[in-house]
């Protein structure tokens, strides 16, 4: 019968905290990044302007359509050499991090312009009528009044899905950066404790995603409440 020991977790704590800041900090730059990239493509979608709306479209449809841990590894191959040409950096730069946020962002924004284009339209068409009787060019009504009462049905969904993007901040390992499981992995491979280790990632992820998912559940009562 296998014997759990526990006894590797404490001292790698410092090791796994510094992976977790790397899950936290790819997590906050792909949900900033993807929110203001999905805006700009859900309003393209939404344009009159078939160009916008035909890129918009096909950029949302690639991007649902390829798993994400396909991106990351086209990120990982293709962003560090076209950087290190582009900008002059010395060959064998540590781009990873930079490489694994822009891919995350970039995929993320494809999920979060669907969001917000729901958002959108289940403002009333008459709000923006009733900027345009008050002088308000089409630009103006959507950053005065469209957009903010959009984001205020959208926060609870906005949510959710960073809460998803924390989760699959773990498939960074095709590039081998040490994030959270990453950094719990290598523990417990060099300490022959992977079971314990993998465990108690599992259980840490855990704990973080249901408190933020009762966390969003709060705040979907506050902005709709039955």
């Amino acid at each position: 019968m296998y014997e759990f020991d526990w006894s590797s977790i404490p001292g790698a704590l410092p090791f796994l905290w510094d992976g977790m800041k790397i899950s936290l900090v790819i997590t906050l730059q792909a949900v900033v990044i993807g929110i203001v990239w999905g805006t700009i493509l859900a309003m393209m979608r939404l344009s009159s302007i078939k160009t916008l709306s035909w890129f918009a479209a096909g950029y949302v449809n690639m991007f649902r359509a390829i798993p994400l841990v396909m991106v990351l590894l086209w990120f990982f191959l293709i962003v560090p050499r076209f950087v290190e040409t582009l900008l002059d950096f010395p060959p064998g730069s540590d781009l990873r991090l930079s490489s694994a946020m822009m891919g995350f962002a970039l995929f993320e924004a494809a999920y979060y312009s669907e969001i917000i284009r729901a958002g959108i339209q289940s403002v009333p068409k008459g709000q923006i009528a009733a900027a345009s009787a008050l002088g308000m060019n089409y630009a103006q009504a959507m950053r005065l009044v469209v957009l903010p009462q959009a984001f205020r049905n959208m926060v609870p969904l906005l949510l959710t899905q960073a809460i998803i993007l924390f989760q699959d901040t773990s498939l960074v390992y095709v590039s081998a950066l040490a994030d959270f499981f990453g950094a719990s992995y290598k523990v417990g491979d060099r300490d022959g404790r992977l079971v314990e280790m993998l465990l108690f990632a599992g259980a840490v992820y855990f704990v973080i995603c249901f408190s933020a998912s009762q966390l969003v559940k709060r705040l979907q009562k506050k902005y709709h409440p039955a």
